[in-house]
């Protein structure tokens, strides 16, 4: 039957494999379910129908719905999570590689509904290859926190705060699960950033980040390690962040 797409004119929208056509089924089907993201009919977040409804509502053999899905998982329009099932993909966020904007800003801004977990936190004495960036002696007490970040209640990153404590001391007493650690440390103890150094790699998610972040072993993961300055130019914190390949694209304009 026609619908009307967000552009306004009416479209076919065809929800039926034609088996005298010389398209494969299993690209008919593709077809037919990348419509159903494209048109909104299933909304990112959404669970998408088992295997077994697929496969009776379409009269297809499990092996063309298996490869269906492969190309909707290869196109980044869905995601498997183990032992929950299938869901549409959030559309990539681009982050821009300009300012220091926090996780719960930036997903607000974007209209997703932000939270936190918070996985682990500790004083721990600052290990050897982070001395070197916050400008301290190695064994100086660090207060180190860990969180996953979730957009929609979908995981996205996760964080590894490596703060100098002696210029937050107690700052893990926070409740970071409600409260923004930026926020916090502005509030409380004065410190705003100012600028910000970070490199970025590709990597490949370990066991108990892919457990974490809902993806499979060794998915693409971007890692940034970021080192924040407060305003007077004293290096506070050391960041360490996965982020879902699938979920993020870092944005940056270059002029020449």
């Amino acid at each position: 039957m026609p619908v009307t797409t967000r552009n306004g004119p009416e479209v076919a929208v065809v929800n039926r494999l034609n088996r005298e056509s010389k398209m494969p089924l299993y690209y008919q089907l593709y077809e037919i379910l990348r419509d159903k993201i494209a048109r909104g009919e299933w909304q990112p977040g959404a669970m998408i129908p088992p295997e077994s409804e697929l496969i009776a509502q379409y009269q297809v053999s499990r092996i063309t719905v298996r490869q269906v899905l492969d190309l909707l998982v290869k196109g980044r329009l869905i995601h498997r999570q183990r032992g929950r099932g299938t869901f549409v993909a959030h559309p990539a966020i681009e982050q821009m590689l300009v300012r220091i904007v926090s996780f719960t800003d930036d997903m607000r801004q974007r209209g997703f509904t932000p939270s936190t977990v918070v996985l682990a936190s500790a004083l721990i004495p600052a290990p050897q290859e982070i001395t070197t960036q916050l400008e301290i002696e190695p064994g100086e007490e660090l207060a180190y926190l860990k969180r996953l970040r979730l957009a929609d209640g979908e995981p996205m990153s996760i964080e590894e705060s490596h703060l100098v404590h002696r210029f937050c001391p107690g700052v893990l007493q926070g409740d970071y699960a409600s409260t923004p650690l930026r926020e916090a440390l502005e509030r409380n103890y004065g410190i705003r950033w100012s600028r910000a150094t970070q490199v970025i790699r590709a990597v490949q998610a370990s066991r108990e980040t892919a457990q974490t972040l809902a993806v499979p072993l060794r998915s693409a993961l971007l890692r940034i390690e970021r080192v924040s300055y407060s305003q007077e130019n004293v290096p506070v914190e050391f960041l360490r962040m996965y982020y879902r390949g699938d979920q993020y694209a870092l944005h940056n304009e270059l002029i020449g």
